[in-house]
């Protein structure tokens, strides 16, 4: 730092890290199946949806990392000391609890079917690979600590946005098109639908839990002297974070847009692996199976230190890390013995974590206003405005889905 205030470049790379762990979270599969999906049946018309989600998830992330700098808490710890009652800590933990699996689900199904694309592996083998990799990940964080579990998972960033954004460059994009995507507007349910998925699968509630968990994990409680410092840097990391995710996101929209639509069978990861080797190539195709595979591998292992997290500040109680790994992982293995469509069972995971995130979102926005918690940190009234309007668009998006999904 310099007398000034400001942070030096050398310094400042020292503190970034955090955020690009949370973020991998809007790189899961859920978000490739929702935005491939949405770009082969509707082309360019959610555009404004995946732009609109990411930059509502650069609000909430950068509140949930000063909410863990400021307090040297978590969220979950924050909620479990402020719930009373025990009823209401275990119901709060079981919605959390529903959504960290929902997550996990679609980290596992997705993992599994890039193993099958890139290897021809069955599925269920597929799905337990993809769960011991990310035991072995956890066992970084707990061994290593968190700055070399930051450093693995942002090269895992590195591989997903190489993979899927790599077939960019060969497909010709409608800029005319893509350019009215950004004007908000639906066409039907199954748009609503997409767009519900496309905002759970962005803006997630398991990262919200741990991105505050993240920073007092790097952090601790930040010394009131150095805070602002520390979140200048953290609002840097947060928008680097956000502008990989943000950017690799509207490339597969785009890119499902231009290759996939009106081909037949592009409505699985499969068919549209399929079809954009058939367009562009094996290398792209192989490529994007790789960016996939780093996805469900990275994402995973997110989910299920977010899952343990929730347990632990709700419930007060933790079990071994790697324990819990196995015991989440089965929900997904079932699915899959079972033979269920993985890519629609990836869709519907997102949008039931769309149904999860008023939850966490709204005790984020209430806590992170009270000065009496967060000091002169604590959320300007703007920051507690534009928090609350995107609280209350999410919340109405839901509702709109329901009643859209009950008219039909």
């Amino acid at each position: 730092m310099t007398a000034s205030g400001a942070v030096r470049p050398a310094r400042l790379v020292t503190l970034l890290g955090p955020a690009m762990v949370a973020g991998v979270a809007y790189l899961d599969p859920g978000n490739v199946a929702s935005n491939v999906t949405a770009g082969a049946r509707f082309g360019y018309l959610l555009v404004w949806v995946v732009v609109v989600a990411n930059a509502t998830a650069w609000l909430v992330q950068y509140l949930s990392a000063k909410l863990g700098l400021s307090t040297g808490r978590s969220l979950p710890g924050l909620l479990g000391e402020r719930m009373r009652h025990p009823v209401a800590r275990v119901a709060f933990w079981v919605q959390a609890e529903l959504v960290a699996m929902a997550t996990d689900i679609a980290e596992v199904l997705g993992g599994a079917i890039a193993l099958q694309l890139l290897f021809g592996l069955p599925l269920v083998l597929g799905g337990v690979i993809t769960g011991v990799v990310s035991m072995v990940l956890l066992a970084l964080h707990d061994r290593r600590g968190s700055t070399t579990f930051e450093r693995v998972v942002t090269g895992m960033v590195v591989v997903i946005a190489v993979g899927f954004c790599a077939g960019i460059v060969a497909a010709p994009i409608d800029g005319a098109q893509a350019t009215a995507g950004l004007l908000p507007h639906f066409e039907g349910t199954g748009s609503v639908l997409l767009a519900a998925s496309i905002v759970g699968a962005t803006v997630m509630p398991h990262a919200i839990y741990a991105h505050s968990a993240l920073t007092r994990d790097r952090f601790g409680l930040v010394p009131p002297a150095q805070r602002r410092r520390v979140l200048v840097a953290t609002r840097i990391d947060v928008s680097i974070a956000l502008a990989v995710a943000g950017t690799v996101n509207v490339v597969i929209l785009l890119l499902s847009a231009s290759t996939l639509r009106g081909v037949e069978g592009t409505s699985t990861i499969p068919g549209a692996w399929q079809a954009i080797g058939d367009a562009l190539g094996p290398v792209v195709a192989t490529l994007f199976a790789v960016g996939l595979l780093a996805s469900g591998l990275a994402s995973t292992s997110v989910g299920a230190y977010a899952g343990a997290e929730i347990m632990a500040g709700l419930l007060r109680r933790r079990i071994p890390l790697l324990l819990r790994r196995g015991i989440t992982l089965l929900p997904a293995l079932l699915l899959l013995v079972l033979g269920v469509d993985p890519t629609l069972a990836l869709v519907l995971s997102q949008v039931a974590l769309s149904f999860g995130i008023p939850f966490a979102l709204v005790p984020l926005v209430w806590l992170t206003a009270q000065r009496g918690l967060l000091g002169e940190n604590a959320n300007r009234w703007w920051t507690t405005a534009l928090a609350g309007v995107a609280a209350v668009l999410l919340v109405g998006l839901n509702v709109a889905l329901l009643a859209l999904t009950i008219a039909g």
